[in-house]
């Protein structure tokens, strides 16, 4: 009777565990869109044994809550740089800038557009391509270490970045680019950026919308080009940055 008494919350220990892994699997499959796994990982879900009823619901609940936040978290992030979207930025921006309105504080929204991303993917790879993405995002979570608190980061489309930031010390498009133009990594080759900026007046409040179109416009603007330089890449002979 010992044995049992002792082997029995052991017992619902280890299926508990085995319903956690599942959760963890399942949120990975329901990320990278394997319907197949899907369906067997939930299956399994419903089979874990060792647990009361109640448990198993507590378990299945949890696993369904955490997926549901799993992929609302995908649905507002770019895959490739971890910042958000172009819906994540819209829809986060949107809230700054209200706070903004209401607190009757300036925002200013830096536009940053990679220069010939398409030709680079094309010669070079779409991997690489993606490293300098990366690199670039990297380049903006320093400008702006306060994101996720007074600044929003985006990658807006496949060239298209943008922040939008409560404070104004980056926030004028020769101080991005002074930066940009830092040495970065010795001798590996530069990455070209265009970079425009718009500023948030809350007594003539306007929509993120208006800020982007107004931010993309400027970056036609003269001596509007740097070159900030990537790590761990070499393009091949020949490729051309700008």
């Amino acid at each position: 009777m010992e044995l049992a008494t002792v082997s029995r919350p052991r017992q619902d220990g280890l299926s508990s565990v085995r319903g956690l892994e599942l959760a963890s699997q399942l949120r990975r499959a329901a990320l990278e869109g394997d319907e197949a796994r899907i369906a067997r990982l939930l299956a399994d879900l419903l089979r874990v044994k060792g647990l009361t009823r109640g448990q198993r619901v507590a378990l299945q609940l949890r696993a369904l809550v955490n997926l549901v936040h799993a992929l609302r978290c995908a649905a507002l992030s770019d895959e490739i740089t971890g910042l958000h979207n172009h819906r994540g930025f819209v829809q986060t921006a949107t809230r700054l800038l209200d706070v903004a309105a209401r607190d009757q504080k300036g925002a200013h929204l830096v536009y940053v557009r990679l220069g010939q991303l398409k030709r680079l993917t094309d010669e070079v790879g779409p991997s690489a391509a993606d490293v300098l993405l990366r690199q670039l995002a990297n380049f903006l979570r320093d400008l702006f270490p306060c994101y996720g608190v007074y600044d929003v980061l985006g990658r807006l489309s496949a060239h298209e970045f943008a922040a939008l930031t409560l404070s104004p010390q980056h926030a004028s498009r020769g101080a991005v680019l002074l930066r940009a133009r830092a040495p970065r990594n010795g001798d590996a080759p530069p990455l070209p950026v265009r970079v425009g900026v718009a500023h948030f007046n809350p007594a003539r409040p306007v929509a993120i919308d208006e800020l982007l179109a107004s931010a993309a416009q400027a970056v036609s603007l003269p001596d509007n080009v740097a070159r900030i330089a990537s790590s761990g890449f070499a393009p091949q002979s020949g490729v051309t940055l700008c």
